[in-house]
């Protein structure tokens, strides 16, 4: 099978979120294409393909490095193994937490995997840490700030932000909506986390983690990544 072919058919899966054994025959056999995924998956394909989106996004549109969000969401696991956990908000049923790192414009930087009974604070400095490319470092004339939620308001949290180089910006969900209304001209920042999780979910597979292992998950999760900031690419080509 081609590669081209085969990238086609993990796409619509993606897309759909179906199974792989229920893959349309003319878009090839779905056991050709799941190994060929799982080939690229252990030689970092889809994490270079994150990376080489953001690199062509960044010179064309730039990457907004002053405003970064980082914020959490949680899906169902019914088969997921390792970085799986009880579900608080779903009676205690087996979940996945994603925690997420974007830009000012809501272009995924960063992605973490973990059990969904992981607090987000928990998981914030490995996701800022994890960043798929090099991340200029800030400066006076060009500071980056973090905005998080209030689940991060933590003396701690507040350190490990410093230490990075980061201005950190804590606020309770609808504050900047508030804010917002009293202030002419003032742009909310953190919720642009929240609504690249909601792209993310537009593509079927992650609206339930089927795969047992976390790595054909994550690959999924980098394939979608990649796939919004290529259609962002588009507007700009």
């Amino acid at each position: 099978m081609e590669d081209r072919q085969a990238f086609e058919a993990m796409v619509y899966v993606l897309r759909t979120g179906l199974q792989w054994n229920a893959l349309p025959r003319e878009l090839g056999a779905s056991s050709t294409v799941h190994d060929r995924f799982q080939e690229w998956e252990q030689k970092g394909f889809f994490t270079a393909l994150w990376q080489a989106g953001l690199e062509e996004y960044d010179e064309l549109a730039g990457i907004e490095w002053e405003w970064q969000s980082v914020d959490g969401a949680m899906t169902k696991a019914p088969f997921g193994h390792a970085t799986t956990g009880a579900n608080p908000t779903d009676r205690g049923k087996q979940g996945t937490k994603r925690s997420l790192l974007t830009d000012g414009a809501g272009i995924p930087l960063a992605l973490v995997v973990e059990g969904a009974h992981r607090h987000d604070v928990k998981l914030l400095v490995a996701t800022v840490d994890g960043i798929v490319i090099a991340r200029p470092e800030p400066t006076d004339e060009q500071p980056q700030h973090l905005c998080l939620d209030a689940a991060y308001d933590a003396d701690w949290v507040r350190d490990e932000v410093h230490l990075r180089g980061y201005q950190d910006h804590i606020r309770r969900r609808g504050a900047e909506k508030t804010e917002q209304t009293r202030t002419p001209g003032y742009r909310a920042r953190r919720w642009v986390v929240e609504r690249t999780h909601s792209w993310l979910n537009r593509s079927r597979r992650l609206l339930v983690r089927w795969e047992k292992k976390t790595e054909n998950y994550l690959a999924f999760l980098q394939l979608a990544c990649a796939q919004l900031i290529f259609s962002k690419i588009l507007v700009f080509g």
